[in-house]
């Protein structure tokens, strides 16, 4: 293989000769901010650095334990943040991570020309997948535009989609369409309770064509928090032959989720919603090798178009055919030039905070404080208002819509909802946001409120939250 940019560029030695790689380590994770040595600037971060780090955690089984992860973050008392599905908060420990490395690398520069295969190789252990196919993003919507900037479209090819996608997904899908004549195709989604995994997957089988390349869709559906079955689908996908990406942007730091176990080709998710990394941040999955008991499809071609890596001269080898890479596709598209090694730091950090926790455990909270929230708004409101699924465990996540005026016929006041959110924040310091999306039926979008549930809420949160919104509509109905 060619010789890289990495792989001639100076070594972080500045760092290390100052400790700072051992001081983000493992093994230094429980000292707080002013204990660092050599920390310049630990008075003007006590904000951040004060408070216990996600090592110093007691016991999972102790009453306080989740009381003692929501210290781990410095996010405003008086403020119930519950809209983490739009931006997350860094723990503190991150926050100090970040700050430390802008200071030192203030006081001694060193350019970041890598791959940082350090990073990639953290967040690839907690993801279920391996280094090769792993890559720190800017966001979500960077990484969808790689997938799709990098796949070896033609014209009349077909992308089978859905109705309910974001703009990270829809807007590079849209460039396809209008620079190669790719087809967009897409599936129409029912909302609610009534759902079941496989009437989505029967939906998807239905409209595969001939002509269909790719299954892209969202996972969950960031309007209404309906977590697609993501493995059935894949599996969809492989059977026909069909390349699979997802928008898993709310999958980082959310789920649990094997990224190898999924099946799917590519996934692109946030690093700085759920997973609560640095601003800036996100992670793509592609894969790199013939999974045979997950995914056992040859490679789709693949072009890392947005490189500052790639070889020259004489390209790479063919793409694998195996269980083992052939080449590190994740370092090329990791390449893009002088990257922010401050930043970098920051994501090392939030995925070893979550590891420490336990990617499960956080999983089975935020599932277990949204299943409380989604039986609060059915006693309330009645189960018709939710447009997130309860019943089926295949289809939930943490991110929750209702509508809170359907009783009152008017799910289409886009006003109302806006007023509603603002009093909420203005009244009783609490922060979700509104959301609309077409209904089959329907004429109009329905406008609808999202929460979100987090590791560092309480149940008592929740029931605040509901007690305030059932009041306020009430007042607005």
């Amino acid at each position: 293989m060619a010789v890289t940019r990495s792989q001639t560029a100076p070594t972080r030695s500045g760092f290390s000769r100052r400790g700072f790689v051992g001081m983000l380590g493992a093994g230094a994770a429980t000292a707080g901010v002013g204990s660092l040595a050599g920390a310049p600037f630990a008075s003007a971060a006590s904000g951040q650095g004060a408070g216990p780090t996600a090592a110093a955690l007691p016991s999972p089984t102790s009453s306080g334990y989740w009381e003692a992860v929501r210290r781990l973050f410095s996010i405003d008392k008086d403020l119930l943040f519950m809209n983490v599905g739009t931006v997350g908060a860094p723990p503190r420990e991150v926050v100090a991570a970040v700050d430390r490395a802008h200071r030192e690398l203030a006081a001694e520069p060193e350019a970041a020309y890598s791959d940082f295969a350090d990073v990639r190789a953290v967040a690839a252990r907690g993801y279920g997948c391996d280094t090769d196919e792993m890559v720190i993003t800017h966001n979500t919507s960077d990484g969808m535009s790689k997938i799709l900037a990098g796949l070896n479209l033609k014209k009349g090819d077909e992308i089978l989609t859905t109705n309910h996608e974001h703009s990270g997904g829809n807007v590079p899908m849209a460039l396809a369409r209008d620079r190669y004549g790719v087809v967009i195709k897409r599936v129409e989604l029912p909302v609610g309770n009534d759902q079941r995994a496989e009437d989505y997957v029967r939906l998807f089988r239905k409209a595969i064509t001939s002509r269909t390349k790719v299954l892209l869709f969202s996972a969950p559906l960031y309007k209404t928090g309906t977590m697609l079955p993501i493995r059935m689908l894949a599996e969809l996908a492989q059977r026909h032959g069909l390349i699979s990406v997802v928008d898993g942007a709310h999958i980082p730091g959310m789920m649990a989720y094997d990224f190898h176990q999924l099946g799917v080709d590519f996934l692109a998710g946030a690093g700085a919603k759920w997973q609560c990394g640095p601003g800036g941040t996100g992670v793509l999955y592609i894969r790199n090798k013939v999974l045979s008991q997950h995914n056992p499809n040859p490679l789709p071609e693949f072009w890392p178009v947005v490189s500052s890596g790639y070889p020259d001269e004489g390209g790479v080898p063919p793409r694998a055919d195996g269980s083992k890479e052939s080449y590190d596709i994740g370092a090329y598209l990791q390449e893009v030039g002088n990257s922010s090694m401050a930043v970098m730091e920051g994501v090392r950090r939030a995925c070893q905070v979550w590891d420490r926790i336990g990617r499960e455990r956080v999983q089975d909270r935020v599932l277990d404080l949204s299943a409380h929230l989604k039986e609060l708004i059915a006693e309330r409101w009645g189960v018709k208002a939710l447009y997130s699924p309860k019943d089926d465990p295949r289809l939930v996540c943490a991110l929750t819509s209702f509508a809170p005026f359907r009783d009152a016929g008017d799910v289409f006041d886009a006003e109302k909802t806006a007023k509603l959110v603002d009093r909420l924040k203005a009244e009783h310091g609490i922060v979700i946001r509104t959301s609309d999306f077409p209904v089959i039926g329907s004429a109009k979008p329905h406008h609808v409120v999202r929460v979100s549930t987090h590791l560092f809420h309480q149940k008592k949160d929740v029931e605040r939250a509901v007690k305030a919104l059932w009041k306020i509509s009430r007042q607005l109905s």
